[in-house]
């Protein structure tokens, strides 16, 4: 009898052993390209407290702002592949793929898409005490006197820059580029009156726009945004063509196994479907519009041909 009990305790042993730890057994760690305060940290902290409750593990939250998001991805690829390193990627990770020829990362390739999470609409704003009052006073300046009006937003080769330089191309005009390491760092300027115009995400101008500091000209949407139904469009003041919407994922280093790509992917869209998170995201000007791996990876393809031309 001593025998058996002991042949099955050592068979549990190596099953034991075989089989791999439960994920997560320990913290994850999010990476944020963006400091605190912005649209990607807002979403990952309000995500990050109910993937802590589903996981019973804490979410830890890595703001590594700078260098166009750069930073952040180079910091992310060279994590090990096991999940429990998981990256913040924007449009901006297909605009350094393409622009970029000396990334410390091999572009698209280095990251396992994860999910989508949210879509983010963004504003153009100015200075509440500017003389100019609609998106045509301001461009008729602009036009007037080329090079000498300013716009701010996140910095080189992110979403909003190239956003701000699609304007520019749009509407004829030369406005000066005025880079900051966050979207609401660029907001502040404008408020402050050190630059003429900010272009960034809702959520980051939301504060400025309620408190009257910040008067919206416009929003680069399709169509109106229900928190600012007065505000027009792009599109509407006559320049048909232009429309720019960040978007947020969550990717991971590559190798991670499948298994747990699709976990994470599943949590996170139960995590989104979530009565508060939604409110609580809608609030912040953040949008939910999941995609789980195999889209997303189709979505950054599209993206990639797209900022492409």
């Amino acid at each position: 009898m001593s025998t058996l009990l002991m042949l099955l305790c050592a068979a549990f042993a190596v099953n034991a052993i075989a089989q791999p730890a439960q994920w997560p057994a320990r913290p994850v760690r999010i990476i944020v390209p963006f400091p605190a305060g912005g649209s990607a940290d807002t979403l990952v902290r309000v995500v990050g407290q109910n993937l802590s409750k589903r996981w019973s593990q804490s979410v830890i939250i890595d703001n590594k702002p700078g260098g166009g998001t750069v930073i952040a991805g180079a910091l992310a690829a060279k994590s090990p592949a096991d999940g429990y390193t998981l990256l913040v990627i924007a449009n901006s990770l297909t605009i350094n793929a393409k622009l970029r020829a000396n990334l410390p990362y091999d572009g698209l390739k280095a990251f396992e898409p994860v999910a989508q999470l949210v879509h983010s609409p963004q504003v153009i704003a100015v200075n509440s005490a500017s003389p100019y009052k609609t998106l045509a006073e301001l461009l008729r300046d602009a036009k007037s006197k080329p090079g000498t009006l300013s716009y701010s937003t996140v910095g080189p080769a992110t979403t909003q820059h190239i956003a701000g330089e699609a304007f520019k191309r749009a509407t004829g005009t030369d406005f000066t580029y005025a880079a900051f390491t966050g979207g609401a760092l660029a907001a502040n300027a404008v408020s402050g009156g050190h630059v003429t115009m900010v272009l960034t995400n809702l959520n980051e101008v939301a504060g400025l726009l309620e408190s009257g500091k910040l008067r919206p000209l416009a929003v680069t949407t399709r169509d109106r945004l229900e928190a600012l139904p007065q505000v027009p469009t792009v599109i509407e003041q006559g320049y048909k063509d232009y429309e720019a919407v960040a978007w947020f994922a969550l990717a991971a280093p590559a190798g991670t196994p499948a298994d747990i790509v699709q976990k994470i992917a599943d949590d996170l869209q139960a995590t989104l479907l979530d009565t508060e998170v939604r409110q609580k995201l809608i609030g912040a000007g953040l949008y939910p519009n999941y995609l789980g791996p195999k889209a997303l990876s189709a979505h950054i393809q599209q993206e990639y041909e797209r900022y492409g031309r």
